[in-house]
């Protein structure tokens, strides 16, 4: 995990720095509470993009989390990340649907998925998703 200066904007793309937005669902007191499905989305890519892999673990659901995660490889550089779609089924499942960019080794990649997610003891996490 590496410390990030909390005055940085936001990986996530919404106009705020980090230490107040994604970064208070990474650490410290309001750590892995996210309000909804959504605000934990945008959590989970900030959290790819600044190799906080081990909040992606824990928000990831038991039933579909990898036991581990590959950090970025060398040279990787995140462009961003667009919500397309985000709807709350019932008071414990939602769905996010997105795309985020990103470019390997010179590669640009556009990530496309919709995403699953259900609330569990009151904590939003990622079930599964489809492309």
């Amino acid at each position: 995990m590496k410390r990030v200066p909390a005055i940085i904007p936001c990986p996530c793309g919404l106009p705020a720095a980090y230490a107040a937005c994604c970064g208070r669902w990474h650490h410290g007191v309001l750590h892995l509470q996210a309000p909804n499905a959504q605000t934990l989305m945008r959590s989970r890519y900030s959290a790819y993009v600044l190799d906080e892999l081990d909040y992606v673990l824990q928000t990831w659901h038991p039933d579909t989390r990898p036991d581990t995660l590959e950090p970025n490889e060398p040279g990787t550089r995140w462009l961003g990340l667009d919500v397309r779609r985000y709807s709350q089924t019932d008071a414990d499942h939602a769905m996010v649907e997105f795309v985020a960019r990103v470019r390997v080794q010179g590669r640009a990649t556009r990530l496309h998925e919709i995403s699953q997610f259900v609330r569990v003891d009151g904590r939003w996490l990622y079930l599964n998703a489809s492309a």
